[in-house]
């Protein structure tokens, strides 16, 4: 049931003043490959990002991103230091709370995002992170998004709400 756009919470998730950046963007050429950094990628509109094997299929992830700040609890209850890469998420964020962002827009660079859903962290983050990967992650995998508006974006540019 949809929040009624009066109420004292409606208002409360519409107050995003924060302003995030993107720390770090990662790109998986096909199936079980390794995710290789890059500076800068061009976003498809209603597809994903050129070079990543996801081409998003229905739309709703697109791009996954997940949050900078998260990274360090990840690793504490993983027990082990962590790469953005093992994540298996397109873009880190930091300054802003992604899942403020859900079912709203935001932009980063030229890219204007519907965020979808949360991202969930899935089965192979055991491999990755060893016994206990996949609980670590819980609550702390991300957001899903859709490209509404494709273009480029990289390390560096801002994330805000619209």
């Amino acid at each position: 049931m949809p929040l009624n756009p009066d109420s004292e919470l409606a208002k409360l998730m519409a107050t995003l003043p924060q302003v995030g950046t993107v720390q770090w963007i990662g790109l998986r050429p096909a199936r079980d490959e390794w995710m290789s950094a890059v500076e800068s990628v061009e976003a498809v509109t209603d597809g994903g990002l050129r070079g990543d094997r996801y081409k998003g299929g229905s739309g709703k992830r697109g791009i996954t991103l997940i949050q900078a700040e998260h990274l360090p609890a990840i690793a504490a209850l993983a027990g082990r230091g962590i790469e953005p890469a093992l994540l298996r998420r397109n873009v880190v964020v930091s300054g802003i709370p992604l899942i403020a962002l859900k079912d709203r827009q935001f932009r980063i660079g030229e890219v204007v995002l519907q965020g979808t859903e949360s991202c969930d962290p899935c089965s192979r983050m055991e491999t990755a992170l060893g016994a206990g990967g996949y609980n670590a992650m819980r609550g702390m995998g991300g957001l899903c998004a859709r490209i509404v508006s494709g273009g480029n974006f990289r390390v560096g540019d801002q994330v805000v709400a619209l």
